[in-house]
């Protein structure tokens, strides 16, 4: 059996595990909520019959996930798991995962891997040192992938937040502008959109509600994105706030200059463009259009003995 064949079989079965655990993890309810739920519907039922109807996940892995987590945050360093709450932060989910949760989770996925490798790998009749690679190669991949799959999701959260930003600003100026305080316009844009960054529009304003000052909630919110374009808005802000500027011109440049930025990005995607389709023509369509033109003329070459003589 060839290793490529036995390493795409074993993601296979790893990507339909993750999938099971994840998708049971989102539609799953707190014990809490499926009591109140069976007493509405008048239904007495015990603790144990409650735990026994939860899905095997929520029951066995979702502990052992947890336990894992402990045992990683005892060993894994604390740069590390700084590093990760903050990138946990910057993907928008440090409020569901753990730092420690998350780096128990690469170690899950890790031995996981691992082990299935080397299940797989002992059954088949591949050579000594194939066996070794093939096993270092999923243990590898098993402890990058949650990493990767981190990074994916703080790259979609900057494009989805980058992508918002010229349109919220200019329903902020115009809050600001029609007499409304920014505290209050803020509120008015997070109630207007449901995206990533209105949910940060949210979270600052709250915070400001509980009595964190103006710039301390604004530099946290573009801590929690990283997205040039944020931090710079945030710092007119903060600086404008400072020194009694009036509001509405700082937030009408912001919004002009923002959209100036947008169109300037979409320019420079569409001048890529050219150069990004350059590989696929080259080695995939050119080659499909020299085979169905040159075929028949080399069938009929090779038909009409021409290549004997």
């Amino acid at each position: 059996m060839s290793p490529f064949v036995i390493i795409a079989g074993i993601l296979a079965l790893v990507a339909a595990g993750v999938f099971i655990v994840v998708r049971s993890r989102g539609s799953s309810q707190t014990v809490e909520d499926r009591l109140n739920e069976l007493a509405a519907m008048g239904q007495s039922v015990t603790l144990e019959e409650l735990e026994l109807s939860q899905p095997f996940s929520q029951r066995v892995l979702v502990p052992m996930g947890e336990a894992l987590a402990k045992v990683a945050q005892r060993f894994t360093p604390g740069a590390t798991i700084e590093s990760t709450r903050h990138k946990l932060q910057l993907a928008g989910i440090a409020h569901k995962v753990r730092a420690a949760q998350f780096v128990g989770y690469r170690v899950a996925g890790a031995l996981l891997l691992g082990l299935s490798s080397l299940l797989v790998v002992f059954a088949s009749s591949i050579p000594f040192f194939q066996r070794l690679l093939i096993i270092f190669v999923a243990f590898l991949m098993g402890y990058l992938l949650p990493g990767t799959w981190l990074g994916s999701k703080i790259r979609k959260r900057q494009d989805e937040v980058l992508k918002a930003l010229p349109d919220a600003l200019d329903l902020l100026t115009i809050c600001v502008e029609a007499g409304l305080g920014f505290d209050a316009s803020m509120q008015k844009v997070a109630e207007k959109w449901d995206n990533e960054l209105s949910q940060a529009f949210t979270r600052t304003v709250q915070e400001m509600q509980l009595g964190k000052l103006r710039r301390e909630a604004l530099r946290n919110m573009a801590d929690s994105m990283d997205v040039a374009d944020v931090t710079s808005f945030t710092a007119a802000i903060i600086q404008a706030d400072q020194l009694g500027v009036s509001m509405a011109k700082v937030m009408r440049i912001q919004s002009d200059t923002m959209r100036m930025k947008r169109r300037q990005r979409a320019e420079e995607k569409a001048r890529q463009a050219p150069v990004k389709m350059m590989l696929p023509l080259v080695f995939l369509i050119f080659p499909t259009i020299l085979i169905v033109l040159l075929g028949p003329a080399v069938l009929q070459i090779r038909d009409s003995g021409f290549m004997s003589m």
